[in-house]
């Protein structure tokens, strides 16, 4: 019985892994390029959904912000 079942499973695999061999890796998209900004008051770089935006100026940081108002 014990060879029976090992002889069931061996043939099993060896029916999937050829087909599962055989499939194309998935795609995996490529990620969303985003705009880089600098900051108008220390000059960092970072992404613009990061960044708080005034008019054309961005910024890092609300304390800059608030600094470049001034």
């Amino acid at each position: 019985m014990k060879f029976l079942l090992l002889l069931a499973l061996f043939g099993v695999l060896w029916w999937v892994w050829p087909k599962r061999a055989a499939m194309p890796p998935p795609v995996r998209p490529d990620p969303p390029v985003e705009r880089m900004v600098a900051c108008a008051h220390c000059g960092l770089l970072l992404p613009e959904s990061d960044s708080i935006g005034d008019g054309e100026r961005h910024y890092c940081s609300e304390a800059h912000h608030r600094e470049g108002e001034a």
